[in-house]
């Protein structure tokens, strides 16, 4: 099997944004891969490094989701970053042959630092494709599914594979040349019609929402704002709900586009429709969430196992790849 690794920042709960954009693949691909799933609460700590307690909190609140929305831990190798002495060794390692100029320029970088606000970039935050490399290569994967916005970190670790292997492999490949493996899912844009839901930003349904919770963030979606009454025809092509019909409610979004265009339908039945989807998909992650809140140890058992694991993985790729650079005595 071809070995897979993912993974999330523990950084909090995660949304339907990552559901529709990773989870729900993850969980489709765990009987066709060996799938690594990374709990990165290093690199959470590039823009959550004096919320200590946030990310503590946020390794179990992401395990939980994962595993509530189907991922099963007897296929699936779950750890946590900082666990992983090799993905600290890889970081160094990697970190010698990447320019700085190479990462100033990276568009995630500059996207990002934007958002959070920073100007003066932390030496982490700028070095975060090299970690992420790190994290890739410390197991050998060959593919990583990721969204079209990461797709130049993967080109990065790509380019560092390649050196490695070239001035250290003697004709030999050392590192797996990881592949990106792209979500054909449009990301998920926010409830206030933001292009991205985050974390961060207020405007996400959460996996871990109750279905009140959820009908109150769907009643204050944005919709067209052209549209001041039902009788008033609708444009769904600018309307956040029409969007997350197309998302979670396929088998209805044609025929809710044309009832809006022909004002055959308001928004607040239009956001009642998609509110009950909603709830349908996530009603049964409520339960396996409930069970694993009750049972953190079970929890924590499991990402402990999942870090054994890795680190027996990770600790034979460090012994290769110092054999390869001829660094080991």
């Amino acid at each position: 099997m071809k070995r897979i690794l993912t993974g999330d920042r523990t950084t909090g709960k995660l949304h339907l944004g990552h559901y529709v954009g990773s989870l729900q693949n993850r969980v489709k691909l765990q009987d066709e891969y060996d799938t690594f799933i990374i709990l990165a609460d290093i690199q959470a700590l590039t823009t959550h490094f004096e919320q200590p307690g946030l990310i503590n909190e946020g390794i179990y609140d992401v395990a939980i989701d994962n595993l509530s929305v189907g991922l099963d831990p007897s296929k699936v190798t779950i750890f946590l970053q900082s666990k992983i002495s090799a993905i600290a060794e890889l970081t160094v390692f990697y970190s010698m042959m990447v320019s700085v100029n190479s990462l100033r320029h990276n568009p995630t970088i500059k996207t990002e630092a934007k958002q959070y606000g920073y100007d003066d970039l932390s030496y982490g935050f700028l070095g975060y494709p090299v970690s992420q490399t790190a994290d890739i290569t410390f197991c050998n994967a060959d593919l990583v599914p990721v969204g079209e916005d990461q797709i130049p970190h993967i080109e990065l670790g790509r380019k560092i594979v390649r050196r490695f292997n070239d001035l250290y492999g003697n004709g030999r490949i050392i590192i797996n040349e990881p592949e990106a493996l792209i979500s054909d899912m449009p990301r998920l844009i926010g409830l206030d019609g933001n292009s991205k839901m985050g974390k961060s930003l207020g405007n996400a349904i959460y996996l871990s929402d109750n279905a009140e919770d959820v009908n109150k963030k769907v009643k204050s979606a944005v919709t067209d704002k052209n549209r001041i009454s039902v009788k008033d025809k609708g444009n769904p092509d600018i309307c956040t709900v029409s969007k997350y019909h197309k998302a979670f409610n396929r088998e209805d979004y044609g025929n809710i586009c044309e009832m809006c265009s022909a004002a055959n339908i308001g928004c607040v039945a239009c956001k009642n429709i998609l509110s009950k989807k909603i709830n349908l998909i996530l009603e049964p992650f409520r339960e396996k969430r409930a069970y694993y809140e009750k049972n953190t140890k079970e929890v924590r058992d499991i990402i402990l196992d999942g870090s054994r694991k890795a680190n027996i993985i990770g600790n034979k790729t460090v012994e290769n790849i110092k054999n390869a650079m001829n660094i080991d005595i």
